[in-house]
């Protein structure tokens, strides 16, 4: 048996709804989501979509997802993709699921001559580590993420930002 990877439609806005709870579940932040299914359909489904989503299926049934967008490199001139969110349900993980999401978006990478292929995965999360290692992925330890979001996002947006 081997896992079927597919687009998402706008028919598993819930399933990819559900599948992100699943993960924020699993990366203990379930109380940061705050989307909701609609957001969902809106954003993947709409008339122009900026994020993309594959299924994975196992013995037809869905079994985890892969969430992503282009990216661009000023370096490499060119595009790539940044995986946002991978998941396979915890009852289906060691079947290869995972490893068929991350071959199909690097065999769309490769298709599309796209520079680079790349995510982010907390520090604690061994296995992840492990299995991203496991398919010959660098891990980017001298880069550190930034963000603005919430007052601070809203803040610099004004101008009032603290210097």
């Amino acid at each position: 048996m081997s896992a079927v990877i597919r687009s998402a439609t706008s028919a598993d806005a819930r399933l990819v709804f559900d599948f992100i709870r699943k993960l924020a579940e699993y990366e203990r932040l379930s109380h940061r989501v705050e989307a909701c299914v609609s957001d969902i359909s809106r954003d993947l489904f709409g008339a122009d979509p900026k994020v993309f989503c594959e299924i994975a299926e196992w013995n037809g049934a869905p079994a985890g997802f892969a969430l992503w967008f282009y990216t661009y490199s000023t370096f490499r001139g060119r595009h790539g993709i940044w995986l946002e969110d991978l998941f396979v349900d915890p009852h289906l993980r060691g079947n290869g699921i995972g490893k068929a999401l991350m071959r199909h978006l690097a065999a769309r990478c490769v298709a599309e001559n796209l520079a680079r292929f790349e995510w982010s995965v907390l520090d604690w999360n061994e296995p992840s580590i492990q299995f991203y290692r496991s398919i010959g992925a660098t891990l980017m330890d001298e880069w550190t993420t930034c963000r603005l979001d919430d007052a601070a996002l809203i803040e610099l947006a004004k101008g009032s930002a603290s210097p």
